[in-house]
């Protein structure tokens, strides 16, 4: 399993600007992920569809919030630096910048 760890990452866009925490850990053999917007309500969120491709990590999110709408998630690591970006509906591509591993 790659990316395993706490890791922040900066996120500017219309909804949020600041900075966001990502906890990715091993729940049973599949990956868990856990996400903090700064005290932002995030609704529920399901991943799903995790796929390793090398030292990339992608993913489909899903929401309540938008339904019948899916959220690919894609997140290289290099060490303890990530990149990654999100594309969301209606928003469109939301980078993920200076990702580092903080735990």
């Amino acid at each position: 399993m790659i990316g395993l760890g706490k890791w922040s990452c900066r996120v500017d866009t219309m909804m949020f600007r600041g900075t966001a925490t990502l906890n990715i850990y091993d729940n049973n053999g599949e990956y868990g992920f856990e996400l903090d917007a700064g005290g932002l309500d995030i609704p529920e969120v399901n991943v799903s569809n995790i796929v390793e491709n090398g030292n990339t990590l992608e993913a489909v999110a899903t929401t309540p919030a938008l339904p019948g709408k899916e959220v690919p998630i894609s997140l290289e690591f290099d060490g303890d630096v990530f990149t990654g970006f999100l594309k969301v509906p209606f928003i469109g591509k939301v980078k993920l910048k200076d990702g580092k591993r903080i735990g």
